[in-house]
């Protein structure tokens, strides 16, 4: 095999490709990257951790000789990185080397295999639908901080898509950590009717977030079985990013969706953010929680911590109901607030120990559900 790629090219590919490669592996094939040039020009990068996968294609300066070899990802990132800026690489592979040429470095590597290299069958994938990038990002971002890291409950560790009909056909997001729920609703896709209940891992959630950030106006093309999804982005000659999906059942969260909360509490995100940041400066380990006092047309926030004080602050609001005193977990509060986008937010309340709903409006279509503490 004998390849030469624009510097800036390769680069930009093995800085996609590379981040799914695990740092520590026990399996050496799986710190390599493959890389198959074709006698077209094209040149395909790919990596993998058994459970999700990248392939990106790119358009090779030259390729004098078709082939493919697997060599280390992140040695190969890190002297990408370090080349001239504007210089042509020259990547050559015989007798269990890659050469790495630019300029005047030279680099030799070792190389495994192509043949060695694990690849996931995808098998059939019999939904398949199309949404706009900055839709799939946003879907992302509402919903993603919500996923529970605990390993054993391993079916909350992503993202669950599933489609519903309500007034009209929705496809909804959901992710929860037990403590808090994000959920994100947009209209069903075309060819989306049907599709199984699925669960993206964590992991492919951010390698695929990452990807967005350079799709620009294009759409995302998702295909997808019960144990598999594919992700196209930037059509032939793109990035595909294929992962398994989580074998669980996600839980029936709806049931946790507060629907008679009667006490209505609105507020300026921004404001409340701040004053819930503020105050939590105080705030220990074992004293995450915010207290939030309810009175006619303002919030009382504060704070009481056995080693550092005490702290208190002042929130206009618009509130009517009678006075209520409840407890959050700060960081949780601020993760969910920081979603909102518009001038005014909704918490819908019940009582000190029930959920809360928050919402930026009733037309939103992203919905959060925050579990109190007891303060």
């Amino acid at each position: 095999m004998k390849a030469t790629i624009e510097r800036a090219k390769l680069l930009r590919c093995l800085s996609h490709v590379q981040s799914v490669v695990e740092r520590r592996n026990t399996i050496p094939i799986l710190s390599n990257v493959l890389i198959e040039a074709a006698g077209d020009g094209l040149v395909r990068v790919m990596a993998t951790d058994l459970d999700l996968q990248v392939v990106e294609s790119l358009d090779a300066v030259s390729v004098d000789g078709a082939g493919a070899i697997t060599v280390s990802a992140h040695l190969l990132f890190d002297i990408a990185r370090k080349l001239p800026d504007g210089s042509q690489v020259s990547l050559e592979a015989a007798d269990n080397r890659m050469t790495v040429k630019a300029g005047r470095s030279r680099f030799s590597l070792p190389t495994l295999p192509r043949d060695d290299f694990p690849v996931i069958v995808e098998g059939d994938l019999p939904t398949s639908f199309e949404l706009p990038a900055k839709v799939l990002a946003e879907l992302i971002d509402r919903t993603r901080f919500a996923i529970s890291t605990e390993e054993t409950r391993y079916y909350l560790n992503g993202i669950f898509l599933h489609v519903a009909d309500e007034d009209t056909p929705v496809l909804k997001a959901a992710a929860t950590d037990g403590h808090r729920l994000a959920r994100f609703t947009i209209d069903r896709p075309d060819g989306a009717a049907g599709m199984p209940d699925v669960i993206v891992p964590r992991k492919a959630v951010a390698e695929l977030r990452k990807l967005l950030e350079e799709a620009g106006d294009s759409n995302v093309l998702i295909d997808l079985s019960a144990s598999k999804v594919r992700f196209t982005l930037g059509g032939e000659g793109g990035m595909v990013l294929t992962s398994k999906l989580i074998d669980g059942t996600f839980p029936d969260y709806s049931r946790v969706i507060p629907t008679g909360n009667d006490k209505l509490l609105k507020l300026d995100p921004r404001s409340f953010f701040q004053g819930v940041d503020r105050v939590a400066t105080i705030a220990t380990e074992k004293t995450r929680a915010v207290k939030i006092g309810l009175e006619t047309d303002k919030v009382v926030l504060s704070v009481t911590s056995p080693d550092n004080g005490t702290a208190a602050e002042e929130v206009p609001a618009s509130y009517s109901s009678e006075p209520l005193e409840i407890g959050f977990n700060a960081n949780y509060l601020k993760d969910i607030l920081g979603q909102i986008d518009g001038d005014t937010v909704e918490l819908h309340l019940a009582d000190a120990g029930a959920p809360t709903l928050i919402r930026q409006d009733d037309s939103s279509p992203a919905l959060y559900v925050l579990m109190p503490m007891r303060v």
